[in-house]
């Protein structure tokens, strides 16, 4: 068969030509399907963030992927293709949160993770019994991940091209969150061997493990870094504060070549961290943690969110002056969302607060319920202004100017052109609007 994936694009344009800058990163998740479908069939895939969806293909059947912000394109192009006869499935996190809604727009639904369930897609498609949902009884194991097929995407149209995954899944259960209800509360590991062999033949560096938590397990932790040190390479990778219990593990990363990790410290607030449920986060700790991984060398990418039950309009300011005192690297911002399938979005929906249903929307950038302690517009302009206090050359050049790392100092350059040019991009927009 022909077998076409697609990754939706969820961003304000469709057109790459209007794109700020290049994408982060290829869809590994179906680079991962494609790695599972059957060599008989032939595969290709369209990721919108580097050139649009045609709609004159004719394969024999699609497959879609898509988080929230990208399921109204999603389903855009699942209508457009079935009209054209176009058989159509959908996977992904929005999917399996809302599988009813996605079988509005589509012929079947992979609820969860694709190994296992996709080859029987295509063996009920091919024997004309393709069933509407499709889920596991038991999580897949981590073995059957098989190294992403890199031959279908052109990876030189990403900023950072290798990715893969050693470890799935996460046994906190933040309400925000939405890895613990895709992935389950547990933490499953890859062998390995399997990991270091994917890495090894990768002719290219740094290396983006894309865990959500790659310390999950110290004794694993333990043997993928060193494993890793063998190869002589470069990484970048996630991490929660709970890596401050084994600091060893930090040294370790360092050694097998981390240089930067991305941590969710999400507030400053510890109040506010207990409240989503996060309170395994230690605010009064942050400032050492970051001072051992710079030591280490390893830069800190510190992820916060606003519009927490609680903040007031001061926190933006607040957030900004710890951010430089702490010396952050890197900074991402966003705007708390509810999630379909997270305690937030249940929580906030029961009480009514939702205030957009627009999915394009659940992006970070957009408030779509009722804050308490500030209202929509200021929960707005706080999260523009601190994007581009953060990334002024004044920040950048407090927060980074002892260290001189090309890495960080390359990172911020590029994260302040794109930063002027989103939030120029965003102000034409709602003068449109008006």
């Amino acid at each position: 068969m022909e077998i076409c994936l697609v990754n939706p694009e969820a961003s304000l344009y469709h057109d790459p030509s209007k794109r700020l800058a290049k994408p982060l990163f290829p869809p590994l998740s179906l680079m991962t399907v494609a790695a599972l479908t059957p060599e008989k069939h032939n595969v290709t895939v369209i990721d919108e963030s580097t050139a649009p969806a045609n709609f004159d293909i004719r394969p024999d059947l699609v497959g879609l992927t898509a988080m929230t912000a990208a399921a109204p394109r999603a389903y855009q192009i699942a209508d457009r293709l079935r009209e054209q006869g176009v058989p159509v499935v959908m996977g992904g996190m929005h999917a399996s949160a809302l599988p009813e809604e996605a079988l509005q727009h589509v012929d079947g639904v992979v609820i969860g993770e694709a190994e296992e369930l996709w080859p029987q897609v295509l063996d009920d498609f091919e024997q004309g019994q393709l069933q509407p949902v499709y889920r596991h009884e038991h999580y897949p194991d981590p073995a059957t991940i098989p190294p992403a097929r890199r031959d279908v995407v052109d990876i030189s149209k990403y900023l950072a091209k290798y990715t893969l995954q050693a470890t799935r899944g996460c046994p906190f259960a933040c309400s925000f969150c939405a890895v613990s209800t895709f992935f389950g509360r547990t933490y499953r590991t890859r062998p390995v061997e399997n990991v270091v062999a994917e890495a090894a033949a990768i002719k290219g560096k740094p290396l983006i493990l894309v865990d959500d938590n790659i310390m999950g397990s110290p004794r694993y932790a333990t043997m993928l870094f060193e494993r890793l040190s063998d190869l002589k390479t470069t990484f970048l990778t996630q991490a929660s504060t709970t890596m401050l219990n084994t600091p060893e593990l930090i040294g370790k990363a360092a050694k097998a070549g981390c240089r930067a990790l991305f941590v969710g410290l999400e507030s400053i607030s510890q109040e506010q961290l207990t409240k989503i449920g996060k309170k395994f986060n230690v605010v009064k700790k942050y400032k050492e943690l970051i001072q051992r991984l710079h030591d280490n060398g390893i830069a800190v990418v510190g992820s916060f969110m606003f519009g927490l039950d609680g903040d007031d309009p001061g926190v933006f300011e607040r957030t900004a002056e710890f951010t430089e005192e702490a010396q952050i690297d890197i900074a991402q911002f966003s705007i708390l969302t509810p999630l379909p399938g997270t305690k937030l979005y249940d929580q906030v929906q029961q009480q009514g607060r939702i205030i957009e249903r627009d999915w394009s929307k659940y992006d970070g950038t957009r408030c779509t319920f009722v804050p308490q302690g500030l209202s929509v517009e200021k929960l707005e302009a706080g999260f523009h202004w601190i994007y581009e206090h953060f990334y002024s050359w004044r920040s950048i050049l407090k927060r980074t100017a002892r260290r001189l790392e090309p890495l960080v100092w390359l990172l911020n350059g590029i994260y302040h052109k794109r930063v002027r040019n989103w939030l120029a991009q965003m102000q034409q927009q709602l003068a449109t609007n008006e």
